[in-house]
C-alpha cells in the first residue's frame, strides 16, 4: 500500500517559475494553462490522455480544484496572458 498524497503539495508557486504563477509541482504547467483547456470543453481525462501525457489525473484534477477555489484570480492571469498576446 502507498501512502497518501498530500494534496497540498500537487500545486506550488516558486518565484521564477511560470512568472511565480501556481503550477503543478514538479512541471512548468501552470495551473491556467490547464484551466484554459479546461474551459476550452476538456475534462481532466482529455488533459491527461492527450494534451499532458506526462501528468496523472490526480495533478490535474487538484490543478482543476485550485482553479475552482481561486477562480477569480486564475481567470485574470488567463486574461492577462491573452492581452499579452
Amino acid at each position: 500500500m502507498t501512502a497518501p498524497v498530500d494534496i497540498g503539495t500537487l500545486i506550488v508557486s516558486t518565484p521564477g517559475y511560470v512568472g511565480g504563477r501556481p503550477r503543478i509541482a514538479g512541471t512548468r504547467i501552470a495551473v491556467d494553462h490547464i484551466a484554459r483547456l479546461w474551459k476550452q470543453g476538456n475534462s481532466g481525462e482529455d488533459i491527461v490522455y492527450s494534451v499532458y501525457t506526462h501528468l496523472r489525473l490526480d495533478q490535474v484534477y487538484a490543478a482543476l480544484a485550485y482553479y475552482f477555489a481561486n477562480r477569480e484570480a486564475v481567470d485574470a492571469s488567463i486574461s492577462e496572458e491573452d492581452q499579452m498576446y
